[in-house]
């Protein structure tokens, strides 16, 4: 709007007595040539140099009429229009208050809105009058205009908004069918689309929004002939209206709706929508490039969790527009909000390449999060996160405290797969002193403390672990289910039952309805700990109807994947085909199993509970056939690994070793297994390593009593 103003007294017009004007129009002054000039000089400057006052409005008004043959309407516009040009906004806005806009509009309206004679002299008078006409009418709706920009300076924006209201509804008037984009005068186009962009911005100066929003679906929808530039910024200031305006509008109305196109339900939606017709244009050539644009389009689609549209209309913006570097990190970004951490990965690589930007700190940073979440990416991320370390200033405490942050959870995850007892303690060692440096530098940071949390509950320091998870839900405000269900886990490890089930349903009552599949999974795993069948039934059905009611309401995720913290059915029907089968209700077992193979035909766990009823009815070839096709699927599925080395040691000695060399796997990938611990002490026993089959057996009673409900690691 101040942008409007400035355009308009930079020399946007012109006076009368100016050669460079088009004043006075040579089709609405009976005088010609020079003698016209004259004339309209003299009249002029007799009667409009000096400021004019209540006094004399009528005597300046005269002059003009009788120098310019101009009506009553017209010489005041045009007296008008010299006061507010030289500044003297109170004196325009006295002269523009006697303008009668409805009867200028009842004037101009016939001869505005006929169409021309078919014969040619006919249709010479018609263009000649609708020449003059335009004239006029132009005249008189810029001083209507400039009446609205002279309240805008005064403060009275309501009454501005008014004004300039009453010139859009005049032009409504006499172009019924909307301005046609052939023999328009330029003048009266110009303040059409001046008072087009300017009277939304008007409304939300006067705290009108719904008003606000008419204007702008208005501005956009009605036949207004606006060039590319000018529509431009009305839909860039709609869209960061919708966005950031907090006002929530309701639908275009039914009207203004074409059969079968799109229509935005909610702000978001109309925000969007108008922001990739921006680029649509940028991409037409019909409007220069705009970095604000794609910023408020990342912002709209990020809140959507649609990342991956984002990348994608990076990857359409042309070469030159973004750094390469930029984009390659932009365009990671995206990638891993939507799942795609490969995707992220590979451009992290070519970016931290040595010829490209190999110091980047949040290129290292977001490398590492990536490898942290991955037991074969560990050792990459360990270099990355380390190299962060490294190249991070050490003013700057809290990024180095992210760097060890990554650097200790990817050294914890390393720890996993290590191949001797030896390199996974010195791993765990490194691993809980960066996180203690980490936290150390951020005491605040909560993600540190759980990660901690998660670090002691899997080597079993119980009363550690409790402390974290506390420390987790105070620094959060118990606003983060993830806390609850360790600290519900810790419990559970604890054998505290009771208590575990207390703050699970606690927890249950302070989350959304879409975010209590998790605590649903645990709480039902309780039931079963507490040899509370039924009710662990029931625990499972509310969790299935959840998800099922989750499914119907977004669709499947994107890329076949479940988002982080969400409970898939697939999870469901397994766990209470493992629950039928533990009450021997075989025929609900299996009803189970093909609903949960309906939904992943491929999966380890399937096919491992498939073995496992088979080698409950003793047939046990089936249930090796069935474990090996799980590994073949999966190939470090450590329960399969622990069932087939059980299996084996009860086939005689001669597959003892076979038997010992699956159970030692399993327990190099998960030495917290207890059921890994106790078939190795009996595969010692029966060899006659009875020093070694105590210190399993043992091991396993240890393990067994901080055994939680559901392993640590799904958190």
């Amino acid at each position: 709007m101040a942008a409007a103003a400035t355009d308009w007294d930079s020399g946007s017009e012109v006076g009368p007595n100016t050669s460079t004007g088009d004043w006075p129009p040579a089709g609405a002054s009976p005088l010609n040539g020079k003698a016209a000039e004259s004339d309209a000089g003299a009249s002029v400057s007799g009667s409009s140099e000096a400021k004019v006052d209540d006094g004399n409005i009528q005597e300046a008004e005269s002059s003009l009429r009788e120098g310019l043959s101009l009506n009553y309407e017209e010489a005041r516009a045009l007296l008008g229009r010299l006061e507010y040009q030289r500044g003297n906004v109170e004196a325009a806005l006295r002269v523009f208050d006697g303008i009668d806009l409805q009867a200028a509009i009842q004037r101009f309206q016939p001869s505005l809105s006929e169409k021309p004679l078919s014969k040619r002299s006919n249709k010479l008078r018609s263009d000649s009058s609708n020449s003059g006409s335009q004239h006029a009418a132009s005249l008189v709706l810029e001083a209507i205009y400039l009446k609205s920009m002279s309240l805008q300076k005064l403060g009275k924006t309501m009454e501005a908004a008014k004004q300039c209201k009453s010139v859009l509804d005049a032009v409504e008037s006499i172009f019924q069918c909307g301005i046609p984009g052939v023999m328009v005068e330029q003048k009266l186009q110009e303040t059409v689309s001046k008072s087009v962009e300017l009277l939304p911005e008007l409304w939300k100066q006067a705290g009108a929004y719904q008003e606000a929003l008419t204007s702008y679906r208005r501005a956009l929808l009605s036949q207004w002939n606006l060039d590319d530039e000018c529509c431009t910024r009305i839909q860039k200031r709609f869209a960061v209206f919708l966005l950031y305006g907090g006002v929530e509008a309701s639908p275009p109305s039914l009207a203004s709706q074409t059969e079968g196109s799109f229509v935005p339900r909610n702000n978001m939606e109309e925000a969007i929508l108008l922001l990739m017709i921006l680029l649509k244009k940028w991409f037409l050539g019909k409007t220069h490039w705009d970095p604000s644009v794609m910023e408020h389009l990342t912002f709209a689609l990020s809140l959507c969790g649609q990342t991956s549209v984002i990348a994608k209309h990076l990857e359409e913006v042309l070469p030159g527009i973004y750094p390469r570097t930029e984009r390659w990190y932009s365009l990671a970004l995206c990638y891993f909000a939507a799942s795609d951490n490969e995707a992220a990965l590979n451009l992290l690589r070519k970016l931290l390449n040595r010829n490209e930007s190999p110091n980047d700190i949040m290129a290292l940073l977001l490398a590492a999060k990536i490898c942290s979440s991955s037991y074969q990416l560990a050792s990459d991320g360990v270099e990355y996160a380390r190299r962060a370390v490294k190249d991070v200033d050490s003013s700057d405490g809290h990024l180095k405290s992210v760097a060890l942050h990554f650097l200790g959870s990817c050294l914890a995850k390393k720890s996993k797969v290590a191949s001797s007892d030896y390199q996974r303690s010195l791993l765990q060692t490194e691993a809980f002193k960066s996180l203690n440096e980490a936290r150390s530098l951020d005491r605040d940071n909560p993600e540190v403390i759980f990660d901690m949390g998660i670090e002691y509950a899997e080597q079993r320091n119980m009363h550690a672990a409790l402390k974290c998870a506390k420390e987790f839900i105070d620094a959060t405000g118990g606003s983060v289910s993830k806390g609850w269900r360790l600290l519900s886990l810790v419990l559970s490890a604890q054998q505290r039952y009771s208590e575990a089930e207390v703050v699970t349903d606690a927890a249950l009552d302070e989350t959304a309805k879409w975010e209590q599949g998790p605590l649903l999974r645990i709480r039902a795993k309780l039931k079963v700990a507490q040899s509370l069948p039924m009710e662990a039934v029931e625990a499972y059905r509310a969790l299935l109807a959840l998800v099922q009611a989750q499914r119907k309401a977004y669709g499947t995720v994107n890329n076949g994947t479940e988002e982080e913290d969400k409970v898939s059915e697939f999870e469901v029907w397994q766990g209470l085909a493992n629950l039928y089968s533990s009450l021997s209700y075989w025929r609900d077992a299996e009803i189970c199993l093909q609903k949960a193979k309906a939904l992943k035909t491929y999966s380890a766990t399937t096919l491992h509970a498939e073995g496992n009823m088979h080698e409950v009815r003793e047939q046990i070839q089936d249930a090796l056939a069935a474990y090996f096709n799980a590994l073949s699927t999966e190939l470090e599925h450590v329960p399969s690994k622990v069932s087939i080395g059980a299996l084996l040691s009860k086939q005689g000695p001669k597959y003892l070793p076979v038997a010992r060399c699956f159970l030692s796997d399993a327990l190099r990938l998960e030495p917290t297994n207890r059921v890994a611990w106790f078939h190795l002490g009996k595969v010692h026993k029966h060899d006659g390593r009875l020093t070694d089959a105590a210190d399993c057996f043992q091991a396993a009673s240890m393990l067994e009593d901080s055994d939680p409900v559901e392993r640590f690691r799904l958190l």
